[in-house]
């Protein structure tokens, strides 16, 4: 893990998202930090020449490697049931909305933070995704042979050991905001977006932790299926998922019910708030027909 405080990662970070020279007063509305908080943390950050009149410095850069992402992992093995009768020939990833891939605006997001270190976990009509090949020569796949069988908790444990500084993606969101996915992280994190109300996948967050995952709610962050992982809680995920897939019906358990429901002793994941334009889950064809019309036949 690295040596900067908060304060110091989220200035270096938005230096490198805003690429060059930016005002202490532009930092303050990216950070969202008091403009003296931005100064005698700019302060402490060129005595440690981390900054210097022209941004960051080589030493800063070097200074975030710790933070950075250096793989994603893609959850695609499932059916995609909800979503018949277009997933009966293809895969739900590889389902196109308004003529792209759904996977690939993913695909693009992850290669566009730096992040071309790329697994995607397959399960049924597995050598469909082989067509992604031409595009993206640089993804590995893992096969899950317990798709069929088993919750998507079986494809985490197929990809058990690459969760360390790694992004973890459900493999049918569609995005239109593909700056949500972000090299550097300060801690592990999970993103959702806060609603009144939700009737879906949720968590309770305090003071920018999540507390608790649960269905429906009030005042709640509404789960999305984009996380990161740092390197403590990708080793411990490792053994936790394994631990929980053989556990009495633990085949039946989503993956990101181990470090919310199952093992939450073990995690402290912060909440990572975007907005419900930035992305979308189709759950069902009726979803699908509302975005895309050429499927309202």
């Amino acid at each position: 893990m690295g040596n900067l405080s908060r304060k110091e990662f989220d200035l270096l970070n938005a230096l490198i998202s805003s690429k060059g020279k930016t005002s202490q007063r532009r930092l303050e509305e990216l950070t969202g930090y008091s403009l003296s908080t931005v100064n005698r943390t700019m302060r402490e950050l060129a005595a440690k020449e981390l900054v210097d009149d022209q941004g960051i410095t080589m030493h800063g850069l070097a200074a975030m490697e710790p933070y950075a992402a250096k793989r994603a992992v893609f959850v695609a093995a499932g059916f995609g049931s909800r979503m018949v009768p277009v997933t009966l020939n293809t895969p739900k990833p590889l389902v196109r909305v308004n003529g792209r891939r759904i996977i690939d605006g993913l695909l693009d997001a992850c290669l566009a933070a730096g992040i071309d270190e790329i697994y995607i976990v397959r399960g049924y009509l597995a050598e469909q995704f082989d067509q992604l090949l031409y595009k993206y020569p640089m993804i590995h796949f893992l096969e899950n042979p317990a798709y069929n069988d088993a919750n998507n908790i079986s494809s985490a444990v197929c990809a058990r050991y690459l969760l360390q500084n790694a992004y973890v993606f459900e493999a049918d969101l569609v995005i239109s905001n593909p700056s949500i996915v972000t090299k550097y992280h300060y801690t592990s994190d999970f993103l959702g977006i806060h609603m009144e109300r939700s009737d879906d996948w949720c968590f309770t967050v305090k003071n920018g932790m999540i507390t608790e995952q649960k269905v429906g709610g009030l005042d709640v962050y509404q789960e999305v299926g984009i996380s990161y992982w740092d390197e403590d809680a990708g080793r411990k995920l490792a053994d936790d998922l394994k631990t929980a897939y053989e556990m009495p019906g633990g085949k039946e358990r989503y993956w990101d019910q181990v470090p919310f429901s199952i093992f939450p002793e073990h995690y402290q994941v912060e909440v990572r708030p975007c907005q419900s334009s930035d992305i979308i889950e189709i759950d069902s064809f009726k979803e699908l027909k509302a975005i895309d019309k050429t499927y309202d036949v």
